[in-house]
């Protein structure tokens, strides 16, 4: 099988049982991917599938066609950090870090395919990424910076849940 993933193609030789998460993890050695429940539950193992998020646990590797993105993907070595990445950094949106390559996979998504119209929709487009450390208002706040950023001319109205 052949998997593109961030930009290059990889030829693999693996089971036809093998998720996704472990032919990124243990075959191919991108660890940025996290191991969380292995039950789809968490969205530790999030990544972009076609520029859709998929959580990998779930997704047997030798069924996937399309370019898969991962954390490392997302900005090259030695270039600026992705905006999600950097508005990561700048709400300080993680504590032990764990969950964070998920949670940002997740933001992209989530800004992308226009869920990021209110406070309330990302918490509602990001709720199936759990976050054990509970960086959830400064998660939300990173994802309505760049969903502000990218979508300048859109009314975003952000709402406080109650």
């Amino acid at each position: 099988m052949v998997l593109t993933i961030n930009g290059r193609a990889h030829r693999l030789s693996a089971e036809p049982r093998l998720v996704l998460l472990d032919a990124l993890r243990e075959t191919l050695g991108l660890t940025g991917t996290k191991k969380g429940c292995d039950q789809g539950q968490c969205g530790a193992c999030t990544v972009l599938v076609g520029g859709r998020r998929v959580l990998s646990c779930f997704v047997l590797a030798a069924t996937v066609r399309e370019e898969i993105t991962t954390i490392e993907g997302l900005s090259a070595e030695g270039k600026p950090l992705h905006p999600m990445q950097q508005a990561f950094v700048e709400h300080d949106a993680f504590q032990c870090g764990y969950c964070t390559p998920g949670q940002i996979m997740s933001a992209v998504a989530c800004v992308n395919e226009g869920h990021a119209g209110s406070e309330d929709e990302i918490r509602e487009y990001m709720s199936g990424n759990l976050c054990r450390c509970a960086a959830y208002p400064n998660i939300v706040q990173a994802i309505r910076q760049v969903a502000a950023e990218m979508h300048p001319e859109a009314d975003l109205r952000m709402t406080e849940a109650g």
